[in-house]
């Protein structure tokens, strides 16, 4: 039986859970995100408390059908000075992203929610702060014609753990925050 159920199809996060040697089962939730987000900004949500939202929507819609087991749900965005900017669709709307973030300090928000019996029974969210280097349109390129579609569009526009860690000139908080799971909180949990 495993620990957890991961309630995402994301490789990091399973990798991560392996790596601190938490089983896990994956069962993705495939929840559409961006009517959730639309919303939530009408109502004037921060990019924090939208992370919170989506893990928990996640770890519950999993849990509803997976009843005895503690479901893991997860979320991160990135918050520019109050904006919320999240995965891209594209690699145009990497590259303008990229753009956006270029020179500057923004946050990487990174929420998780344990759910059991399709109610939410823990949560943290946690921030790491990056500055990003000041580089040129072609840098920014050549670095986008590095990372693989896949890559690009489940871990948002920078990987810390590969190339992405070339973007910035520091990054303050925990690596697995930045990578989309504070581990070690999750694992204090799970201990009790």
């Amino acid at each position: 039986m495993p620990d957890i159920i991961l309630a995402s199809k994301s490789k990091v996060r399973k990798a991560i859970l392996e790596k601190n040697e938490i089983s896990c089962l994956v069962e993705p939730s495939n929840v559409d995100e961006d009517p959730v987000k639309i919303s939530l900004l009408k109502e004037g949500a921060s990019p924090e408390i939208i992370s919170k939202n989506l893990a928990e929507l996640k770890a519950n819609k999993v849990s509803q059908k997976m009843h005895q087991n503690l479901v893991l749900g997860a979320d991160s965005v990135i918050d520019l000075n109050g904006e919320l900017i999240s995965k891209p669709e594209s690699r145009s709307e990497a590259l303008e992203i990229l753009k956006k973030l270029n020179g500057k300090k923004h946050h990487l928000i990174s929420s998780v929610c344990i759910s059991k019996n399709g109610a939410m029974i823990w949560n943290y969210t946690d921030k790491a702060k990056l500055t990003m280097k000041k580089m040129t349109e072609e840098d920014l390129r050549k670095y986008l014609s590095k990372i693989t579609d896949e890559a690009l569009y489940s871990y948002n526009v920078y990987q810390i753990e590969g190339e992405g860690r070339n973007l910035f000139t520091n990054i303050e908080g925990d690596e697995d925050t930045v990578m989309g799971l504070p581990v070690k909180k999750i694992k204090d949990y799970l201990r009790k």
